[in-house]
């Protein structure tokens, strides 16, 4: 019977294009017995990882997308040996999961699990184990997974249960295979990813560079610095190379900074991302954000101790030379923390939420420093430009306050981590919205001058130009943000996307039968016949509860208007979920054997969706897209992930353009 299993397997790799197949199978078991004393045993079951992937812990997460806990279950008996206790898990911390976003236990290469039992009868005894689990790597996560195994007391090593595969099993399997048409025409398109680039990060540095250079604190610094160089030298050409070795210093000096992350990054790779994901971090920014907004509101100031600029002042005059610029460039970087620190908290926040880590922080830092330094470069350079700044004044101040809003904002960014990860439900996406208007107005009422803080100068009738121009983005900034508060299409702000909270973590309800509201067949049988009547091509979604990638396509690629135009009006979406727990209905259960000649018992919804993308398409991750006429002529090569709006589109208006060109 196992050789009839093995031959349909043959024959379906040969029904769909190898190439376009991808199954994945990282996770292998094993089980031994130890004899503690008497009556008394420990079942180990040891798991091997392939690297890069995970299992997760038996205790459930409580976050609101959360993935399928490891369970174990014995055929334990009063007629053979009971359970001592609970299976125990390795003691270990959550980390930080890239898929989820939250911290969660997980365990990586080789783990071992504990059960002790006290065995009643010992003759012949056979402990079976099964072991329901999910795994997951940095992008996707595997549908659901059972393996059996067994062992008896004085078994060397385990063996997996031989199901029993009969010839309903293979009837059952068979009716779950498609006849696909013109397989070989199309290949699987190459996943593809979104990484934040390094040229973004710098990009991203250099500007808050610029804005820094916009402050109070750095601002009149430009000519004063320039002047004392160019005037202070024996000659122009020394004066030149001084101000230019200021400007480089400040920038070396910046660099710097970065260096302790890298320190961090190669005792534990993964201490970035803890430290961006960590509840107690995130809302220990969140407080120092506030304090650094209600800093540049003028309620206060924060300074280094005046003691390090005094001495790092005077090493500059007495040491002189290069070595005296350095600490002239160094008491410029102190003195002007106040302005600069809040700038760099969110370039730091921002860099440790990214893959990249310390590298990242290191590049942004980078373009941070250069933005500072090329000023006092250039001018030395070109002095004559010094005529042509706008003098100091209370312009500078304004430029502090909206800082203040800013940072304002992008502390309750600090705080929604910390809700998200814990899922307390303080600040569900509306909230989180609606405070970001309140900064949006705040922001348009000062610039407007209906609102003063304590350092503004004389109020005045007239309304300047850059407060006008400034005020007027706000304004349409938060015009663009009051949509995020309805219940509608509109709420997925798209130009925000990965600042809010997700659209699911909402004060509405959001439970629907399918993404954005679309209309989904859940059943494969159902979506066809649908095809068929309406005759429209068939857009097979597979996804899952728990894929956080497939969220993410639905909410920030399907929501576009092309794609979701598309979707609805040229296609029937057939959304089958491979995590869906539900059993089966009363005698559709069955036994499947997979490529690598294991069987599983097929007992859940989600088992047969599983087995079905299996069977069909060699490939077993999540999402994945597949478009065919309702005769199940491929018109397209299968998807998978892909971030990009406009590649996903012209995909699917391909797949529509072939469809008309098949009938």
């Amino acid at each position: 019977m196992k050789k009839i299993g093995l031959l349909l397997l043959a024959l379906l790799w040969f029904i769909v294009p190898s190439k376009a197949q991808e199954f994945l199978d990282p996770v292998s078991w094993d089980l031994k017995v130890e004899h503690k004393q008497e009556q008394d045993y420990t079942v180990l079951i040891s798991v091997y990882i392939e690297k890069g992937w995970h299992i997760y812990s038996q205790e459930e997460a409580d976050i609101e997308i959360a993935p399928i806990p490891t369970e174990f279950f014995y055929n334990d008996s009063p007629d053979t040996f009971e359970l001592i206790g609970k299976t125990i898990e390795p003691d270990l911390a959550p980390i930080y999961d890239a898929v989820f976003d939250a911290n969660i236990v997980y365990f990586e290469d080789h783990v071992i699990f504990k059960q002790d039992i006290r065995v009643i009868n010992p003759e012949n005894l056979q402990i079976e184990v099964e072991m329901n689990f999910s795994a997951c790597d940095d992008e996707k996560c595997l549908p659901p997974d059972t393996k059996i195994l067994s062992i008896g007391l004085k078994d060397d090593k385990s063996k997996e249960i031989g199901l029993n595969l009969t010839d309903e099993d293979i009837k059952k399997t068979e009716a779950l295979v498609l006849d696909i048409k013109n397989p070989n025409d199309y290949r699987s398109a190459e996943e593809e990813g979104s990484s934040k680039g390094l040229g973004t990060i710098f990009f991203l540095g250099f500007i808050g560079g610029l804005i820094a250079l916009l402050t109070p604190c750095v601002f009149p610094m430009i000519p004063l610095t320039v002047s004392f160089f160019t005037k202070s030298a024996e000659n122009r050409q020394k004066g030149m190379a001084n101000a230019i070795m200021y400007g480089v210093f400040i920038f070396v000096i910046y660099l710097l900074l970065s260096l302790p992350f890298h320190l961090l990054d190669s005792v534990d790779p993964e201490i970035l991302n803890n430290i961006s994901t960590n509840v107690t971090l995130n809302i220990i920014f969140f407080v120092i954000f506030i304090i650094f907004a209600f800093s540049f509101f003028g309620y206060y100031e924060i300074t280094l101790p005046s003691s390090w600029s005094a001495k790092m002042d005077s090493k500059a005059t007495t040491v002189g030379g290069l070595v005296g610029v350095f600490f002239m460039a160094l008491t410029l970087a102190i003195v002007s923390f106040s302005c600069t620190g809040p700038i760099l908290g969110s370039l730091l926040g921002g860099s440790l939420t990214s893959d990249g880590g310390a590298w990242q922080l290191t590049v942004g830092m980078a373009g941070f420093g250069l933005s500072l330094a090329l000023p006092f470069a250039l001018f030395a350079m070109f002095p004559n430009w010094l005529n042509k700044l706008p003098k100091s004044g209370g312009w500078l101040n304004t430029v502090k306050v909206v800082l203040g809003f800013l940072e304002l904002g992008f502390a309750f960014k600090f705080l929604s981590n910390a809700d998200l990860v814990e899922n307390w439900g303080l600040l569900k996406r509306e909230v989180f919205i609606g405070i970001w208007i309140l900064c949006a107005l705040g922001m348009v009422l000062y610039l407007f001058g209906l609102i003063r803080f304590p350092h503004d100068g004389p109020k005045t009738k007239k309304i300047s130009k850059g407060n006008l121009i400034t005020g007027i983005i706000s304004l349409a900034f938060m015009i663009y943000l009051i949509p995020g508060l309805t219940n509608t299409s509109a709420a997925n702000l798209k130009l925000l996307s990965g600042f809010p909270p997700p659209l699911f973590y909402s004060v509405y309800d959001k439970g629907t039968e399918a993404p954005l509201g679309l209309e989904a067949y859940k059943d494969w049988d159902e979506g066809v016949a649908a095809a068929k009547e309406s005759g429209k091509p068939i857009m097979l979604d597979f996804t899952g509860w728990a894929c956080v990638n497939c969220r993410k396509m639905e909410e920030q690629v399907w929501s576009e208007p092309e794609v979701f135009e598309t979707i609805r009006d040229e296609y029937i979406l057939i959304s089958l979920y491979v995590d869906d727990r539900k059993n089966l209905a009363s005698g559709e259960e069955f036994n499947y054997m997979r490529p690598s000649g294991s069987v599983k018992k097929i007992k859940t919804i989600g088992d047969k969706w599983a087995t079905f993308q299996t069977v069909n398409f060699r490939n077993n991750s999540q999402p994945y897209y597949v478009l065919m006429d309702s005769d199940l002529t491929l018109l397209h090569n299968p998807r998978g992930y892909t971030p990009d709006a406009k590649k996903f589109s012209e995909w699917l208006k391909e797949g529509v353009i072939n469809h008309k060109q098949h009938l």
